[in-house]
Order: C-alpha cells, then structure tokens, then sequence
C-alpha cells in the first residue's frame, strides 16, 4: 500500500462529532413542544368529543416518526443529498401541483395546501421548504462567482422561487411564499450576490406582494383586525383579543402548567398557530423569554456552522446551514410576532412545538440534516489537524480551517506560497 493510500486511510477513520448545543436545543424544543401540545389540545380534544390526549398521542407519533427521519440523515453524507439537489427541486414542484389533483388533494378551511395519504393529511409546502433550500444551496456552490458577476446567475435562483411562490398563492398560501421569498433573498446574500444588482428584483418584488396581500378582502381584514383588534373582538378580532388575553393573563411566571384558561375553547387553533399564547398564559414572560432563547440559540448556532463550513471551502453545508438558520429564524419569529400581536394572523406553526404531523417530521429532518453539517465539519477539522501534525507543522498559531500543506511544496516563512493562501484565505460566496 502506497502512502498516499495509508494517510487516505487513516483519514476515513476519523470520524467527527455531533454538535452538543445542537442536540441540546433540539431535544429542548422537542421536550416543550410534548408538554405544551398535551397542556393545550385538552379542549380541543373536548371540543371534538375524542379522548383528551388524542391530539398528544398524534403529536408523540409524529415526532417518533421525525426523529426516525432525523436519525436517517444524521447518517447520511451531505454529498449524497448534494447530488440529489436537482431531483429535490423537481420533487418541490410535484408535491405543489399534486395538491390540486382530485382525490389526492385536500382541502381544510378554504385553502387546498394538503395532500390525503389516508392514515394522515400532509401539507406539501413543508418538504417543499426543506427540499428548496438544499437546491438552492447546491446551486450557489456551483455558481458563487457567477453569482456575483451577472445578472442571469442571480435571476435564475429568484426566477424558480417566484415560480414556487405562484404555485402557493393558488391554494393559497401568503405565508409560506413570503417565507419562501424571505429565504431565498437571505441566502443570495449570503451567498456573496452583488448587493447593487439585488435592490432591483426587491424594488418590484416588495410592491407586488402588497398587491396580492390586499387583493383578497380575507387578507384586508386580517391586516385591518390586527391594527385593532378591540373594535371587533367576536369577529374579526377574535383570535388575537383572545391570545392577548392569555398573554395579559400570564403576567411575570404565568398562571402554571394545565391552568390556561383560553385554551378551554376560547382560543382558536391553540394546539397549533396560537400554542405560544398557552405558554404566555401557564409561564408567563420568563416561559416567553426561554422560548425565544431557545431558537435564538438554534438560529445562532446554524449560522455560526454556516459560517465555519464556509471558511473551510464546504459551500454546500454551509449554505445548507444558512438556510435552514434562516427557515427556523424567520418562522419562529412570524409565529412569536402573531402570537403577541406584533404580526397580521399567518398560519406559520411555531417549530418543533406546534401540533402538526408535517410541520413536525419535516422540521426534524431539517434538525437531522443540520446535525449532519456539524458531524461533518468536526469531522474535517480533526483530519487537517491530523494532516498537519503528521507533516510536522505547529498546532498553535493556525487556524484550523486551513488546508494542510500538499508533499513537496515549501511554504515561505514570512509570505508563505500565493497558491496556499488563496486556498485558505476565508470568503462567503468564493469558491476555491
């Protein structure tokens, strides 16, 4: 065996590391998300006439199911989703279209946004988020200096979000296209698009999602009932008076845990979009607060593993890690917003939380998939530090994410080689 072949060896037995705050955030929302569903879908259950932890049983089952998922792709190289990317994009369409076909198609309250599998209704736009930004990720690592330079590179990325976004507006559904549109931008950004150029598809876009927001006199009167919700509180303004009162009525630590009174039938959707006012009402501000410290650690983490992938020239985790920073970031921040009242009503679930099958399997495979750039990253941090220390170079004083020195090639001491600095100089959207 030749010694290239033995150090390729030794490298692929070192194996990386799941991040512990990771795991730790996700098993904490996942902890909460158990207790708060059985807490508040007990008069809901009631309300329906089922046993009252039906809604529980659902929601455990469904979390087994995506911790399954999870599992599975903690387990899966990222280059094998890589090369799947544009497969996912086409799934990404399919699963839109099939919600109109009779039969497969479901409608629940007025919007066709489900897909009947018989034993459970899935709403199509959560594979849909999940699937898109890996592609997307895939297409910024392939295309990061056209990115930047020209007009098509960029236009391309928004061209398939805008045709994403209309295939959603037909069910419809104003929050997931916003959502998806808020994503895609964040990721172009990251992705180092040349800002100039990026101010012109946002200068259109913005005023045309204000056409289409009150095109539909249901959106008017969410957008009105929100500015003043008292002036209508049986109507219109019904589900936000009621969530603030839960709020109001939580004050500092809350009214404690199964003693939320809303949830009894006043609070619509309380198990679901308005789970957050539950947890104001039986903990309070401090409950409020160590939710939103929860996914602020999440969407933190992501992001700072996005950012270390990158400066190690693993585009595709780390846009994969930007995005699914940016998923969580932004609909846990819709949902909080309408749960306070700060939002227009948007049935965005809160992650991991929320009751909901799809929302729930689809957010832990993303979870899973995160996880998955973590191990990776360790992974490859512990073999350039094998690599350096087998070539004999100092531990301290480097930074780890540089590339080790190729046999054969003397680094200057004070200047070192113009092709290894370029190698390891850190970048957002530059390619090696």
């Amino acid at each position: 065996m030749t010694d290239a072949a033995r150090q390729a060896t030794r490298l692929d037995a070192i194996h990386g590391r799941y991040d512990p705050w990771l795991l730790a955030v996700s098993c904490a929302l996942a902890c909460v998300g158990v207790v708060m569903v059985g807490s508040s879908s007990i008069g809901v259950a009631e309300s329906l006439e089922v046993a009252p932890f039906y809604f529980l049983t659902k929601h455990a089952m469904f979390l087994a199911v995506g911790l399954v998922a999870a599992a599975w792709l903690m387990r899966t190289e990222l280059k094998t989703i890589e090369q799947h990317s544009q497969l996912l994009l086409l799934v990404c369409v399919v699963l839109l279209l099939a919600v109109f076909v009779p039969g497969l198609g479901k409608s629940v309250n007025g919007a066709r946004r489900w897909l009947n599998f018989g034993v459970m209704g899935f709403q199509a736009v959560e594979a849909v988020k999940l699937f898109y930004i890996v592609w997307l990720a895939s297409y910024l690592k392939r295309f990061s200096e056209d990115i930047s330079a020209t007009w098509i590179a960029m236009l391309k990325p928004i061209g398939v979000a805008v045709v994403l976004v209309g295939l959603l507006l037909m069910q419809p559904d104003f929050g997931s296209s916003s959502l998806i549109l808020a994503i895609t931008a964040g990721m172009l950004v990251l992705g180092g698009v040349n800002m100039p150029r990026m101010f012109g598809p946002v200068l259109v876009g913005l005023p045309v999602l204000a056409i289409v927001a009150i095109a539909e006199p249901y959106r008017v009167t969410r957008l009105t009932s929100f500015l003043d919700p008292w002036s209508d509180p049986f109507n219109t303004g019904y589900q936000l008076t009621n969530a603030l009162m839960a709020v109001g009525r939580g004050e500092w630590l809350g009214v404690g845990l199964g003693a939320s009174v809303q949830k009894l039938s006043y609070l619509p959707e309380a198990h679901t979009d308005f789970i957050l006012a539950v947890i104001a009402e039986e903990f309070g501000f401090l409950g409020v607060c160590i939710v939103i410290g929860l996914y602020a650690l999440l969407a933190g983490r992501a992001f700072w593993l996005g950012l270390k992938c990158v400066e190690m020239r693993r585009h595709f985790s780390g846009y994969v890690a930007f995005g699914i920073a940016l998923w969580m970031s932004l609909q846990s921040f819709v949902s909080i917003g309408v749960n306070l009242g700060l939002l227009p009503t948007k049935g965005l679930t809160l992650p991991m939380i929320s009751s909901g099958g799809s929302s729930v399997i689809l957010t832990c495979a993303a979870l899973g998939v995160l996880l998955r750039v973590s191990y990776e990253l360790d992974r490859a941090q512990r073999q350039v530090a094998r690599l350096r220390s087998e070539a004999g170079q100092p531990s301290t004083g480097v930074p780890a994410t540089a590339n080790p020195l190729p046999s054969g090639v003397a680094a200057d001491p004070v200047r070192g080689t113009s092709r290894l600095r370029q190698r390891i100089e850190p970048s957002l959207g530059r390619t090696a």
